[in-house]
């Protein structure tokens, strides 16, 4: 077949990752050989391919290539999460669209739509990782409201509710008035917002009385309930058992006194308003004060409004503070910094709010995995820095609100047959709560259609905290051969934003239900950032399109790019020349072996400069193998690509090849061919993980491979024992000819004219490498002499002295003006430079460093001059 002149990546992606789905190199089921698992973190189900799921999926996809490539029985699960709130607000605009009101709709009419939705747009982002090269085992696709993930979620439930872990309270949870739902605390992100403190006067009843309050919330004074002061504050002594009258609404409330009045905060005096604020709940539970719920679900205000009624709690903020100014009680203003709750998914400000919920102890179920990672390392955090994150969060735990006010997602199974808030049993299917009920009912008439299932949904992360086990069905079935084979999974590759919502709520899962951890190593990824360090979004305009960078770079050229400025846990501040220079090093690697095709294999004699450098490379791959193992054990892929990269692109294309390269319009002999050939398939089989595409590519055609032969499936370079001497030994010979190089550069002598050469060894270094420095610089003589030679140019490799005779090479009248006038510049400048260092107040002075350089410069000075004098010397 022939052989593109060209690197087509488009149609070579495409080519081949056909071939492996044909051939189901992805797919994994239990066999002898030992496991190697990675769940993908299940994108939502409406995303899109961004750049953070670019590198998150390319590592994925290397430490699942490399570990196939190792023999062992790679099984990288894919799938996506229903994503409760962000899909049910994308159904709820199309429905919008079409002029359908949610609310008009039944449970099961909506979940119509929303599985429609679901069908429609859901998992395009699964096939867009196709286009990245991502080898996941697409057979075992899962969607965590698959109705086998929604039942162990169901199960989950029941049975910590049985243990006494989940429970029902009324509490002030977070509420999100767009979505419509609550919210954990997990959820919530809080961000700094410039605003204003309002003081207020409020009427003491019955006097002519008054008293200021400072609040940040004016519109919440229709649900306020008490005043509360500070016992000990001396200012307000004469208020106490008093009443004050709630400015617009009239509302005539005790004031009460407790020490939790900071005493410097506003004006001392504390407006208390138990539905809207957590601190104030607390209060009005100690003081038994009426609870006045003044919002609806969206946050505009409802009857307790009065006049504002159906207004948004933003409109009414500052029609309410017009309104109070005009009545003389708002009497000033003052900016005020504070933190202000907000939606993660949808931004909205958060609103306090009292709601029956759900909640799941984590207190207990936590200790386990707290250990598991701070005490044993069972679980292991790359970069280890993140541990300190970990510590703060599970220590602080809090019990987890795990209900939400939506339609999509799983449906509380807890069935209620009476009025009362403890009328409820909690079964796995109604059949079971129909038995449950008759029994706490006393009630043996009691029958399915006397129920009513509770119409909350389960926050998304409690599926997805069961993901590891739940997609090897472990939950349902925990004998299964899958979960005892595939069970614990090795490598979680993630981001940071994520270690609490979804890693550590895995862990504690993993140790609650299987009693062992669900991965061995977290390797938290940074976040892709712009040139100007802004994290990347559609709202910046500064998130580039990722196929369409594909499209432009190459799949291997964006996964080298990401990579190459990608260390473990450190934002990637991406830039697309990160993904042309991958792409030149795909383009690099095709031109070599495209050089290789163009060489005639003849059965003739091996040259020994031939076998010194094939021997050389076999041992710096060793080498660098090792530094890749080491690499890889410490999750730095970054630089595991950095050591191939150098090892490809140098030594390999800028050297070997050279060396072993026969002359113009002559063969190669079958020996060094077939070793050279040997090389680059080991040079494809490490680089492969990183570049999947190319390199299969190269390797189908450097011989006729059976599916079985493919590089997908080859097998990974074993460590052999390495000739540390050669390395070093070629690290000196590459300065000789670097040497030789740079005068016929600067002499411009041409390279197909041989020149003479000749070495007084005051190293006492090896003649390994004297053929190749002759083949490289093309050399026809090469003598060990103990004198300086005559009428020759001269550089230095350390102690050793290198000559080149210039007999009828140059003109040696104009060499010796060129040299002359540089030695001339040099000395000037070594000049500076000592004037410099002879002043004390500059040595005494300047930084340590400032002072090591330009004594650094000064000895630079000193052997340049030294040569360009024995240059002049040998020429006269």
């Amino acid at each position: 077949m022939g052989i593109p002149s060209k690197y087509l990546a488009q149609a070579v992606e495409d080519k081949w990752y056909d071939y492996w789905m044909t051939h189901n190199y992805f797919h994994s089921t239990p066999d002898e050989r030992e496991p190697y698992t990675i769940v993908i973190p299940p994108p939502n189900v409406t995303g899109v391919l961004h750049m953070g799921h670019m590198l998150n999926n390319t590592i994925q996809d290397v430490l699942i290539r490399r570990a196939r490539l190792q023999g062992k029985n790679a099984c990288w699960v894919p799938g996506t999460d229903h994503a409760s709130i962000a899909t049910e607000a994308k159904v709820v605009a199309k429905l919008k669209a079409q002029g359908i009101d949610k609310n008009d709709l039944t449970r099961e009419e909506f979940l119509e739509h929303a599985w429609e939705w679901t069908e429609e747009y859901g998992g395009v982002i699964l096939e867009q990782l196709k286009k990245l090269g991502c080898s996941c085992d697409w057979d075992r696709t899962k969607f965590t409201m698959d109705d086998d993930m929604s039942e162990a979620v169901i199960k989950v439930f029941v049975d910590l509710h049985n243990k006494g872990l989940i429970y029902r309270g009324y509490r002030m949870v977070n509420w999100d008035p767009e979505a419509k739902t609550t919210l954990s605390d997990e959820e919530v992100i809080h961000v700094e917002k410039q605003g204003l403190l309002y003081y207020l006067e409020y009427k003491i009843e019955g006097s002519n009385e008054k008293l200021t309050i400072a609040t940040t919330r004016p519109e919440t004074i229709f649900g306020d309930t008490a005043i509360c002061i500070n016992p000990t504050d001396e200012r307000f002594m004469h208020l106490k058992g008093k009443k004050a009258i709630v400015p617009i609404c009239g509302r005539v409330i005790p004031i009460i006194e407790d020490e939790y009045v900071d005493l410097e905060f506003g004006t001392g005096c504390l407006k208390v308003t138990p539905a809207h604020d957590e601190n104030d709940k607390v209060l009005g539970d100690t003081h038994k004060l009426e609870v006045i719920d003044i919002f609806n679900d969206d946050a505009t205000l409802n009857s307790f409004g009065m006049h504002f009624e159906g207004q948004d709690r933003f409109v009414v903020r500052k029609a309410v503070t017009k309104e109070l100014e005009t009545s003389g009680v708002l009497i000033k203003t003052e900016s005020h910094i504070n933190k202000v709750g907000t939606s993660e998914r949808t931004k909205a400000i958060i609103e306090p709010r009292l709601s029956d919920q759900w909640f799941l102890k984590m207190e207990d179920l936590a200790k386990p995995a707290i250990d598991a990672v701070l005490k044993t390392g069972e679980v292991k955090l790359f970069p280890k820095k993140f541990e300190n994150t970990y510590r703060h969060w599970m220590e602080n735990i809090r019990d987890w609100n795990i209900s939400r006010q939506l339609l999509w997602g799983q449906q509380i199974p807890a069935y209620f047959y009476g009025v009362g808030k403890e009328d409820y049993v909690v079964a796995e299917n109604s059949e079971d709560a129909v038995k449950l009920a008759k029994v706490k009912a006393n009630n043996p008439e009691l029958i399915a259609s006397g129920l009513r299932q509770d119409t909350d949904a389960l926050d998304t992360w409690f599926s997805s905290w069961l993901w590891p086990m739940s997609v090897f069905d472990g939950i349902r079935n925990p004998e299964n051969e899958e979960i005892k084979y595939y069970y614990p999974t090795n490598d979680l590759v993630t981001g940071p934003d994520i270690l609490f919502f979804w890693v550590a709520r895995m862990i504690v899962a993993g140790y609650e239900y299987k009693d062992e951890r669900p991965f061995e190593n977290v390797y938290l990824t940074g976040l892709v950032r712009d040139k100007q360090r802004r994290k990347m979004s559609k709202s910046l305009g500064n998130s580039p399109d990722a196929l369409k960078l594909i499209e432009q770079y190459s799949a291997d050229g964006v996964r080298v790019g990401l990579l190459l400025s990608s260390a473990a846990g450190n934002d990637l501040m991406f830039d697309e020349s990160l993904c042309q220079q991958g792409k030149g090093f795909s383009n690099k690697i095709w031109n070599a072996f495209q050089l290789t095709t163009l060489w005639e294999v003849s059965d003739i004699e091996q040259p020994n400069s031939s076998i010194i450098a094939l021997d050389w490379y076999e041992a710096k791959f060793q080498s660098t193998l090792v530094e890749i193992e080491d690499h890889f054990s410490k999750y730095r892929l970054s630089d595991a690509l950095m050591s191939i990269y150098k090892l490809i692109y140098d030594d390999f294309c800028g050297w070997l090849l050279e060396m072993v390269k026969p002359a113009y319009q002559q063969p190669i002999d079958a020996k060094s061919y077939s070793r050279v050939m040997t090389i680059f398939e080991e040079n494809l089989k490490i680089i492969h993980p990183f570049m999947p595409f190319l390199t299969e590519d190269i390797w189908q055609y450097i011989k006729k491979r059976s599916p079985k032969e493919a590089l997908i499936v080859a097998e990974w370079p074993k460590v052999k024992p390495i000739n540390e001497t050669l390395i070093s030994e070629f690290g000196f010979a590459s300065e000789v000819i670097t040497g030789i190089r740079n005068i016929r550069t600067q002499k411009n002598i041409a390279f197909k004219d041989a020149i003479g050469f000749a070495v007084v060894n005051n190293e006492n270094r090896s003649s390994t490498f004297d053929e190749v420095i002759s083949k490289l610089g093309n050399l026809n003589s090469f003598e060990y002499v103990t004198e300086p030679v005559e009428g020759a140019l001269t550089f230095r490799v350390k102690s050793n002295e290198y000559f080149i005779p210039m007999e009828g090479s140059i003109d040696v009248e104009a060499e010796v003006i060129k040299l002359t006038e540089e030695l001339n510049y040099t000395e000037g400048f070594l000049k500076s430079v000592q004037k410099k260092l002879s002043n004390e107040r500059f040595v005494a002075g300047a930084p340590e460093q400032v002072v090591a350089s330009e004594k650094k410069k000064e000895a630079d000075a000193l052997a340049k001059i030294e040569t360009i004098k024995n240059s002049l010397s040998s020429l006269s």
